[in-house]
């Protein structure tokens, strides 16, 4: 067996961890590597256990304030980050803050110190630390802080406003992707195009399995279209 085999058989023996796999655009990586002969292993950290079965599918349900406790269970090849939540959701400020950098943070730094080697991250376009409105301000830490973290190859997504399932979408989503459309079909706001989880989800899984050797790369609509 030459060493092209050898690696043509590692790349159909990955495993990958999902964070945030009960939500939108978790629903959906989690629904296509399921499919992905490339992926023989797929590892779901959530807080409750969600309707879904799969020989290759491991469920874990963790207490996200003691994510410490689960470090051990935190291997694998890559980790696709994908948690998120809203004010409203979270029910306060601080409550998201934790959600959407503390715990993310934590579990990268985790996957990080155990070895995971890739890590693909759902940001959002706009993403600033140093932006003056909360959120973009919070993923625009999240970005700095995990770019430290010792990953061989980091590839962060930013989406613009994304068109989630039917189910999940509340009222003030569909009028603000109805009048993004309306806008982007006379040529205005074309980088606020907005972007549906599934193609989302399925060019980060095309990524994930690129040999490019890029340690950091960063995704804008133009790129992910």
């Amino acid at each position: 067996m030459n060493f092209f085999t050898l690696k043509k058989n590692a790349m159909k023996n990955l495993h990958a961890m999902v964070l945030g796999a009960t939500g939108a655009t978790g629903q959906e990586i989690v629904r296509l590597l399921l499919k992905d002969d490339a992926y023989s292993k797929v590892s779901i950290f959530v807080r409750s256990k969600p309707n879904i079965q799969h020989n290759k599918l491991m469920v874990h349900e963790v207490d996200f304030s003691k994510l410490n406790n689960y470090k051990d269970l935190i291997n694998g090849d890559i980790l696709f980050s994908a948690l998120g939540t809203t004010r409203k959701e979270a029910g306060s400020l601080k409550q998201q803050y934790l959600v959407d950098y503390t715990y993310q943070y934590e579990f990268a730094q985790m996957a990080s110190d155990n070895g995971v080697t890739h890590y693909s991250l759902v940001s959002s376009t706009g993403a600033n630390e140093k932006s003056f409105f909360f959120y973009p301000k919070v993923k625009g830490s999240l970005e700095e802080s995990v770019k430290k973290l010792k990953f061989k190859k980091i590839q962060i997504f930013q989406p613009p406003m994304l068109i989630r399932q039917a189910e999940l979408m509340r009222e003030p989503e569909k009028n603000g992707i109805k009048f993004l459309k309306g806008l982007n079909k006379i040529g205005l706001l074309k980088s606020q195009k907005p972007l549906s989880v599934s193609l989302l989800a399925k060019k980060m899984i095309i990524e994930s399995k690129s040999e490019k050797s890029v340690q950091l790369k960063t995704y804008q609509l133009k790129d992910i279209l």
